[in-house]
């Protein structure tokens, strides 16, 4: 059984495009295939003077913080630190990527696989030298990760393409997917979308076919770059019996 760690840098994902992220769809993700899940920490930011002043706020943050430990997840606080500069402005600070990267290089001696949830690339150094540890470390992430954080792990995969970990929506009572585009021929207008399915065994790929008429307004070179993530529903087409996607749209990042 590989000895698995997650590791959510939960400011980071929640200011690029991960607000919402389901944590016990992280669990779930974490417990398939030949793996169990022996750590899982959260990294989140708290504002000490809000949260004494502002009951509203107070409630919804411990709600929020309750939720994340009832899905089995350490949570860890970094208190907002208020600044104020030679002009007057006031800036708020809570960085807990030393937090992290120390909890994660103490832990990582009783683990096999690390799922680390950022897209900053302060965490290249921090990803080399689990590395160097043995670990296997996957980063999950959603906009604007780091290039170069992306190719230093072992596997990177966007959070938009975990099934749960970020709900779509129902498109007129179908459920919806996410993919990407993969073989697709121009000059046919036709290729098919790649997405994946979680199960005990983990996430396994899967294809459906696709003709650009069921996205009429995406442009064809869209479908040539496998970066650009699509939402579709899949359907039974009624006139060859083909299983297909329809209603594409370009995932709005």
């Amino acid at each position: 059984m590989l000895k698995t760690g997650i590791y959510v840098d939960a400011e980071n994902i929640r200011m690029c495009g991960g607000y919402g992220m389901r944590y016990d769809v992280l669990v779930d993700l974490a417990e398939s295939g030949n793996s169990i899940l022996l750590r899982a920490n959260s990294y989140l930011a708290e504002d000490r003077e809000r949260t004494r002043d502002d009951a509203d706020y107070r409630q919804k943050l411990y709600r929020y913080h309750d939720v994340i430990r009832q899905c089995g997840f350490k949570v860890i606080k970094k208190y907002v630190k208020h600044f104020v500069d030679d002009e007057g402005i006031l800036t708020t600070k809570a960085n807990a990527d030393m937090d992290l990267a120390i909890d994660a290089l103490l832990q990582a001696r009783n683990l096999d696989r690390i799922i680390l949830l950022t897209g900053d690339g302060d965490f290249i150094r921090l990803v080399l030298a689990l590395q160097n540890m043995g670990c296997r470390v996957e980063v999950i992430g959603f906009n604007h990760v780091s290039h170069e954080l992306k190719e230093a792990a072992d596997a990177f995969l966007s959070g938009f393409l975990v099934p749960g970990l970020l709900p779509i929506p129902p498109l007129n009572g179908e459920d919806r997917y996410r993919g990407i585009p993969i073989n697709y021929n121009p000059d046919r207008g036709f290729g098919f979308l790649r997405y994946y399915t979680l199960g005990p065994q983990g996430l396994l790929p899967e294809s459906v076919f696709f003709h650009c008429s069921k996205a009429p307004d995406i442009s064809d070179a869209l479908f040539l770059d496998s970066a650009n993530i699509f939402e579709f529903t899949i359907v039974t087409n009624t006139d060859n019996n083909r299983t297909e996607a329809w209603n594409i749209q370009l995932l709005d990042e």
